[in-house]
């Protein structure tokens, strides 16, 4: 056996996405191969290199010096963009390699390898080593990429790319590879399914099959998985994968379609590469209506396989978990899910479905669950009278956890009604930490624990920013995180940074009515009155005229001396009371505002028997009136609360 060991240049290159092409269309795969291989003969042969063998799409190669390995792999890029195109990722790197009867090895081999799975199509990336030998070269034009820790590897190394005109540089906040901690790499964002079928009304059913698919992947604890409502902001929209990635800070994307016909339903999906848009997954399914739930499971898992996670047992029966085995009811359920999030008048017919679907199958826990949240929506937003909802959440609630008590968002519900409704401090803050520890990733308890309890009830702002800001990290794209953070804020005085916020929220959504609301709040405890008029109109008109729009314009003309005004808007509500619901605690704002203290606490007094939420902002927000927290009745407002 003959071998001797010389410093060497190795090259190594593959085609991006080949398995996904074989998949999709052989005979095309194999000509692009064949075009692959002859290129790579040819030039590496006139750069006084040699092909030392082929792995499937890869081809390991060996040269003599640095500055002939980057002229092939330029060479190479350059001639594989003319049709037809090749997708090739190249890898370089410079060290000690053992030759042994034409075969090479060593470590030189494996690093060339791992600076190749970093590529995107098009690139050549190669090591510190590499760039020391040819920086100097005009005809190459090189930029750093930062250094990495490769797996057995035991030093991080820098990694540059050839940045001549027409290559592409990968950007490193994307960059996944063959690292020693691959954990970053594991994220991904569930795209809305697209709606093949007929009748757009079955836009419920995609929405919901992609929900319940996040949902499912969310339970993997080394999973990213990027929230429904920031994923979903990408609807109908034309946007790069590129962009998906930035936004929601994840490296592959879940995209697919439904049509469903009667009773049969055809689902494609496929599992993207944010840094190439390739695939790594991809799969067909034609099933019956009533084999649903094997579909999502069998999704799930296959996402779980193709990002090569490591499931424990408790993981996958969280994925596999069917909570009906009743089709009707689970699409009564979805449409629920569908119209619950849209807010606004829509909770209202979310109910009749949630309704529906526990008609169906009264032992549909989730269902039981989602009825108890939108009944607590209606109280928040002042659409009813909280007594109406807050027992019935509480019954729909328990009922849930009867029947599954890992339901976080039951447990939740629970939180919200022991703290809004009972005013049971201990058992409000032992339900929400439950469904923290059950579901860390469930926006609504940060939300509604951050704000409702701990920054309202407990005056701990510190510990509700953390929750608010979590809420963000979690979905980025959601108006209601940041309107909820500004007014976490806005308790705590920090008027400035709460309206940032605020705006950021109105970026994403312009008619989101939370943060138009407490933008008009904030400029008005900033005394820039007019600028918060207007953000009060803006909200009246997105609301179709909501009450809390009305009684923030009636306290800034007010401060502006307008009281003629705020008395007309005052006597709108009071017409408005007759024919339906306004939330009293707002409202008893106002005539302290109006300088009428004794119609302002009968308002309280309303508000105190109808358990307003917002009853439980007076005792630390800073938009109570000086004239209503000097009256005697005012501390034993709060007393009868019986704050902690």
């Amino acid at each position: 056996m003959t071998e001797h060991r010389q410093l060497a240049v190795v090259l190594f290159a593959d085609i991006a996405g080949y398995t996904a092409l074989m998949h999709e269309d052989e005979d095309i795969a194999l000509q692009i191969l064949q075009h692959f291989k002859e290129e790579l003969f040819t030039t590496v042969k006139n750069n006084e290199g040699e092909i030392i063998q082929y792995f499937g799409d890869g081809c390991l190669m060996v040269f003599n010096n640095a500055s002939n390995a980057v002229t092939s792999a330029k060479i190479i890029q350059e001639n594989l963009r003319n049709e037809p195109k090749v997708p090739v990722r190249i890898g370089i790197h410079l060290g000690d390699v053992l030759f042994r009867e034409g075969n090479i090895f060593g470590d030189c081999v494996n690093i060339a390898s791992r600076i190749e799975s970093m590529g995107v199509p098009g690139a050549v990336l190669f090591s510190d080593a590499v760039s020391k030998q040819i920086r100097n070269k005009p005809e190459f034009q090189l930029t750093s990429l930062g250094s990495f820790e490769f797996k057995n590897v035991e030093e991080p190394m820098e990694i540059f790319a050839l940045a001549n005109t027409g290559f592409p540089v990968p950007s490193p906040q994307y960059i996944t590879g063959k690292f020693k901690d691959d954990g970053a790499a594991k994220s991904i964002a569930v795209m809305p399914f697209d709606n093949l079928s007929k009748d757009p009304e079955q836009e419920y059913f995609s929405d919901g099959m992609a929900e319940e698919i996040l949902n499912s992947l969310s339970h993997i604890k080394d999973l990213k998985v990027a929230g429904r409502i920031s994923s979903f902001q990408f609807k109908d929209k034309n946007i790069s994968l590129q962009e998906v990635g930035e936004k929601l800070s994840v490296k592959t994307v879940l995209a697919g379609s439904i049509r469903k016909q009667g009773t049969r339903v055809r689902i494609t999906v496929q599992l993207l590469n944010i840094r190439d848009g390739y695939q790594l997954w991809s799969e067909r399914y034609d099933r019956e209506l009533d084999d649903i739930f094997s579909v999502q499971e069998e999704i799930a898992l296959a996402v779980t396989d193709a990002l090569k996670l490591t499931l424990l047992k408790k993981d996958r029966a969280l994925i596999t978990k069917s909570y009906t085995p009743h089709p009707d009811a689970y699409e009564q359920y979805l449409k629920g899910r569908f119209n619950v999030i849209r807010r606004g008048g829509y909770i209202l017919l979310a109910l009749q479905h949630f309704q529906k679907a526990i008609e169906l199958d009264p032992d549909f826990a989730q269902a039981h669950a989602s009825f108890a949240d939108a009944n607590l929506l209606l109280a928040t937003y002042g659409l009813t009278q909280p007594k109406n909802v807050m027992l019935r959440s509480k019954q729909a609630a328990e009922k849930a956890l009867l029947l599954d008590p890992t339901v976080a968002e039951a447990y939740c519900s629970l939180g919200y009604y022991y703290a809004c409704y009972e005013w049971n401090w201990q058992e409000a803050k032992k339900n929400f930490l439950k469904s923290l520890e059950l579901n860390p990733r469930y926006i609504e308890v940060h939300l509604r624990y951050g704000c409702n309890y701990l920054t309202w009830v407990e005056g701990n702002m510190t510990e509700g920013e953390t929750h608010g800001n979590q809420a963000i990290k979690a979905e980025p794209l959601y108006a209601i995180c940041y309107g909820t953070h500004s007014l976490i804020l806005q308790t705590a005085g920090k008027y400035k940074e709460a309206l940032e916020y605020c705006k950021e929220g109105i970026e994403i959504d312009p008619n989101s009515f939370l943060c138009r609301l407490n933008e008009g709040t904030l400029y008005m405890l900033l005394q820039q009155y007019e600028e918060s008029i207007s953000s009060y109109e803006t909200a009246l008109k997105i609301s179709n005229r909501h009450h809390f729009a009305v009684n923030g314009l009636i306290w800034t003309h007010c401060l502006l001396g307008n009281y003629d005004k705020a008395n007309e808007l005052m006597k709108e509500l009071k017409n408005r009371s007759e024919k339906e619901y306004i939330a009293k605690t707002f409202t008893g704002i106002s005539a302290a505002y109006l300088n009428d203290l004794d119609t302002a606490f009968n308002y309280l007094g309303q508000a105190y028997e109808d358990r307003d939420p917002v009853l439980l902002a007076l005792k630390y927000e800073k938009w109570v009136p000086e004239n209503l927290r000097q009256d005697p009745r005012f501390e034993k407002l709060l007393s009868g609360i019986g704050f902690p």
